[in-house]
């Protein structure tokens, strides 16, 4: 009798059991959130554990405002490119056609060493320095009529002088007038200087900044169509695959952080997390159901 009610006990417990084993939901991605009208996907994310931990801290929601922070300052995230892998960003004290902002307020662009690789503007994004000093590290060890400045995709200082900005200030409050020093204005690219140093305009020296990007190979008509902002690409140097894969069993990629500040790789599958992918998981539930019905047939 005992026999008997313990395999019909096991066998109203099969079914349930495979339903739940079975019915694996379709991707309910538990990283995903919103700020404002932008949406955060791998490899960023607003939620501990979820994301790439190389993008860990780095974007904040405030007041349905998406912000980014780096060692430079905070940013305003206008929009997350994730088909071009780019991000949009925007400084208030960045400088315009019709505004020039001095006193070295601008953030520029530096980025901290370890993430370095990770995060850095297009080679398509140019910044405008503003009123360099003559000692600037711009001008050093190049001869007057070899400096660096250049134009960055069709922008540069030349077009930029013809913004309306320009009228509203003099030479005096900006820098030397051309040819009797400095220009008062320098297009460089961030490879320039490099991730080590960025853009910093207190050890530039320069009282203020503009930046400006293309994203396609179409002719802008002057300075006032140019899209102002800092266009900046991300990579995930490798760990794609391992997201991939996660996705493709309808998992959610994050990490794990031990005790000594190792990461692990994580696809968060719902019920339980794996190292691998949530096929990995199905398989060891499914193997522990078929344990449990072995086992009642013993008794």
């Amino acid at each position: 009798m005992h026999h008997i009610s313990s395999i019909n006990l096991f066998a109203l417990l099969i079914p349930s059991l495979l339903v739940q084993v079975s019915s694996s939901p379709s991707h309910n991605n538990t990283c995903r959130s919103y700020c404002g009208n932008i949406s955060i996907d791998y490899p960023f994310a607003l939620k501990y554990g979820c994301g790439h931990p190389n993008y860990r801290d780095l974007l904040y929601c405030i007041n349905n405002v998406l912000m980014l922070h780096i060692a430079s300052g905070s940013y305003q995230v206008l929009n997350i490119d994730y088909a071009f892998q780019a991000l949009t960003l925007h400084d208030p004290h960045l400088s315009t056609c019709n505004s020039i902002v001095l006193g070295s307020r601008g953030n520029g662009f530096v980025v901290e060493p370890w993430r370095a690789s990770y995060l850095s503007p297009t080679p398509e994004n140019a910044f405008l320095l503003i009123g360099c000093s003559a000692k600037s590290p711009l001008f050093q060890g190049h001869p007057s009529k070899n400096l660096p400045c250049r134009n960055i995709s069709g922008l540069g200082c030349e077009d930029y002088y013809r913004c309306p900005a320009w009228g509203s200030i003099g030479p005096t409050d900006v820098g030397l007038v051309f040819g009797s020093g400095p220009p008062e204005c320098c297009a460089v690219g961030f490879d320039e200087f490099g991730p080590s140093q960025g853009i910093n305009l207190t050890k530039l020296d320069c009282q203020g900044y503009s930046s400006a990007y293309t994203l396609a190979p179409l002719k802008i008509d002057g300075p006032h169509e140019w899209s102002y902002g800092i266009r900046v690409k991300y990579s995930f140097q490798g760990h794609d695959t391992f997201c991939k894969a996660c996705e493709a069993t309808r998992g959610t990629c994050g990490y794990n952080v031990d005790d000594d500040n190792e990461f692990t790789d994580l696809c968060l599958c719902g019920t339980g997390n794996s190292t691998l992918n949530c096929d990995s998981d199905s398989v060891s539930n499914i193997d522990s159901l078929i344990t449990v019905v072995k086992l009642s047939n013993i008794y």
